[in-house]
Parts: C-alpha cells; sequence; structure tokens
C-alpha cells in the first residue's frame, strides 16, 4: 500500500463505491437454507454482477468479527488494525461536534432496564429521535460537571447519543458498559490500567446519576456506554488517493468517519432516497462517491430475515437510479456481513461487485455470497479494493521499469 503514493496519475475517471451495510448472511434453515441475499430478486444487481469481476472480501482477518468503524476504514484502503477508531469519535464527528486533543468521546445507547437490573432492550425501541433528543437535553441539564470533568451530552439517531469528557488526564482505557445480550445485567465501567481510574469513577458517578433521572421513562430508562475514543491522526483521504472526495451517508456514525478522513461530508437528509437525490446532484463533480446505505444491517441486527430481504430488494430498485450518472469504476459490497440467523454482525466475507470497462467479466451472473466466492477477485483483503478501483480507474502508473 505504501508504493500507491507513488504511482498515482491524474485521470478524469470517476469511482463509486455503494456500501450496502451489514449485506451479507448465512443461510436461514427457516428459509430452504438460503441467505438473505439468496432469497431476494435483484435483478438490477445480477445484471450488475453479470458484466463485472465478483468476489468476497475480508474487512479485518479471517474469523474477527469486526465493528461498523474498522470495517469501514478497511473498505477505504486503512489498515483497520493500526488505526482503530473508537466510535465514539466517529458518532461525535458524525453528528458534527468538533472535539478538543484530549476529549474522550463515547457512543451512548439508551436502553430499557427491568426491576431485576437486567437489560430488557438494548436499544430502548428504538424510540423516536425526537424523544431521544428531549430526553438527553434533560440529562445535559442536570449532569454538567463531574469532579471538575465537563460533561457534554449530544442527541444522535434514535435511541443513540454522543456523550463527550472534557477535562486533563482522562483515558479511554475504560470496560465498555454494554453487555451486547438482552437479559444480562450492564457492565461496570471499570479501569484497563492505573492512568483511566480518575475516568473510570467519573463515569460511574455519571451512571448513577444519569439511572436516577431517567427512573420514570418508560424504555429510555438507562444508558449503556461504549466505543471510549480519543481523536486519531490519519493521512487524509483525498490527499492518499489524489481523489475529490464525497461522503453521502445518512447515520452519523460514517459521517463522522469520513468527516475524520477529510471527504466532503454534507448533511443531506435522513434517508436512503435523501441520499441518492444528492448523489445526482453533486456526484458528477467528484472523482470518488462513497454511499451508504444502512437499512440491509439494522434488519440484520433485528433477526429480521425476510425484512431484510426486503431491504435488499429496495436497494436493487434503486439501482439503475444510482448507475445513471455512469461512474466508470463500480464497487458494490458490504462493510461487514449481518446474518439476521446471528442478529448482528459476523465474520463472514463480504460478497463484492467490481465493474469498470477494463475489469472484464467472469462467469458469476447473479450477485450472491456462493457465487461471488466463484469470482475472478476470490477471497481478498478489503484494504485491497481501493487500489484496484484506482488500476481499473487508470490512475496508477506503471510500477518499476
Amino acid at each position: 500500500m505504501e508504493i500507491l503514493r507513488d504511482l498515482l496519475k491524474e485521470n478524469k475517471t470517476r469511482i463509486l463505491f455503494l456500501v450496502a451495510d451489514g449485506i451479507g448472511g448465512v443461510p436461514h434453515p427457516d428459509y430452504g437454507n438460503k441467505t438473505e441475499l439468496e432469497y431476494a430478486k435483484t435483478p438490477n444487481l445480477d445484471e450488475l454482477a453479470a458484466r463485472s469481476v465478483t468476489g468476497l472480501t475480508i474487512p479485518v482477518d479471517h474469523g474477527i468479527t469486526p465493528g461498523s468503524g474498522p470495517a469501514h476504514l478497511s473498505l477505504f484502503g486503512y489498515d483497520p488494525v493500526k488505526h482503530n477508531i473508537g466510535r465514539g469519535v466517529l458518532e461525535a464527528l458524525g453528528i458534527g461536534f468538533k472535539l478538543e486533543k484530549n476529549d474522550v468521546a463515547i457512543r451512548g445507547n439508551f436502553c430499557t432496564l427491568g426491576p431485576d437490573g437486567l437489560v430488557l432492550d438494548r436499544r430502548a425501541g428504538r424510540i423516536p429521535t425526537e424523544e431521544s433528543g428531549e430526553i438527553v437535553k434533560k440529562l445535559q441539564e442536570a449532569i454538567k460537571e463531574i469532579d471538575g470533568v465537563q460533561i457534554i451530552w449530544r442527541p444522535g439517531k434514535e435511541h443513540r447519543f454522543v456523550l463527550v469528557l472534557r477535562g486533563e488526564g482522562l483515558s479511554d482505557r475504560v470496560v465498555e458498559t454494554d453487555p451486547q445480550k438482552e437479559g444480562k445485567p450492564p457492565v461496570e465501567p471499570e479501569p484497563l490500567e492505573e492512568d483511566a481510574r480518575k475516568t473510570s469513577e467519573v463515569l460511574k458517578k455519571l451512571i448513577s446519576r444519569a439511572k436516577e433521572i431517567l427512573k420514570d421513562e418508560k424504555k429510555a430508562n438507562f444508558i449503556l456506554l461504549r466505543g471510549y475514543a480519543k481523536p486519531p491522526e490519519l493521512v487524509p483521504f483525498p490527499e492518499k488517493y489524489g481523489l475529490k472526495s464525497l461522503s453521502l451517508a445518512y447515520y452519523p456514525m460514517y459521517k463522522g468517519l469520513t468527516r475524520l478522513l477529510g471527504m466532503d461530508t454534507p448533511d443531506v437528509g435522513d434517508s436512503f432516497e435523501d441520499v441518492i437525490k444528492a448523489y445526482r446532484e453533486m456526484g458528477g463533480e467528484y472523482d470518488y462517491v462513497y454511499l451508504h446505505y444502512k437499512d440491509t444491517d439494522k434488519a440484520g441486527e433485528d433477526g429480521d430475515f425476510l425484512k431484510k430481504v426486503d431491504r435488499i430488494e429496495n436497494l436493487d430498485r434503486h439501482l439503475p437510479e444510482i448507475l445513471g450518472l455512469k461512474p466508470d469504476v463500480i464497487v458494490v459490497t458490504g462493510d461487514h456481513s449481518t446474518p439476521s440467523l446471528l442478529a448482528g454482525h459476523s465474520w463472514h466475507p463480504n460478497p463484492t461487485i467490481l465493474y469498470s470497462p477494463h475489469a472484464g467479466a467472469d462467469d458469476v451472473h447473479i450477485y450472491t455470497e456462493r457465487a461471488c466466492k466463484r469470482g475472478y477477485l476470490g477471497i481478498i483483503p478489503a484494504m485491497k479494493l481501493m487500489p484496484l478501483a484506482l488500476a481499473n480507474a487508470l490512475r496508477l502508473k506503471k510500477f518499476g521499469a
């Protein structure tokens, strides 16, 4: 990857990365042992696959289940292990919050806690964004400072919020409180190293106060904290690849990551239709466009096979409109797999399409996991997609004599 900067050359070709979040699945015994992609009717994705090369991509490594942050970093050509960015930073940047160097940003979820102290619903029924915003406002008014540390609350989307700790001597090396499954108690934010003890104590007091404030809420009566992080330093994406770059997403986390990477990341609305409209209006002005589709991941995390099938088919219906701008290179893939059978992220590779006039085609004529496994690309690290896209866009010079 280090040799790329010496090989970059200018061209007027345009690259599109269409990322269907969590699109990959595993065979489900209740639906004919098919994956959601195999069950869905996707004539437009199949037609694109038939004139492209296909394969499977691995976000981090074999057997490693990635979060959305590292999975996307890999797609953008950054080593996700070397540059492990905490979710809190991404959420904060995603809502347009400007972090300071020593801040600790945390991704928060409202949740429903039962009288026995066990988590009944990790997402508080995905309460509406408006309702969540009012609860965050209540918390901000009540908890502004603990032990000399400034506490900043900001609303996110649905059940999510951002919490920022601002002060001296803070650390992100604290245990996350989200148990990751219903029916378990929240985890104590214990320090992972001695330098994190101050931060741990602040969070324990914060959680205790928040519980008292939220006790009368029907759904959002407790908070879960994860993704503690300080702002990292990264080579900006446009500089790394010599591409004028546009990010179009409607969820804060993904906007946060691309803002961190230096892409133009406008606020375009709250739906995939808003994203497509912005792409049709703006996409032709950019060398590289990242287009994000979240609904496949949401359905997978809910464990809803048929809903994920429906969301895949919805993406397929929009594909002709998306491709109407005729980008020279088209990549369709997922950041990670989210099988509804597992109701969460998984380690399974992502089915991937790569189209360009120079890529050729293989003998794969449908877009599914098992079909892509037979494709020309094989099973490759997701980090390799950017060099392949640049090559197919004729933006790389020859290496060596």
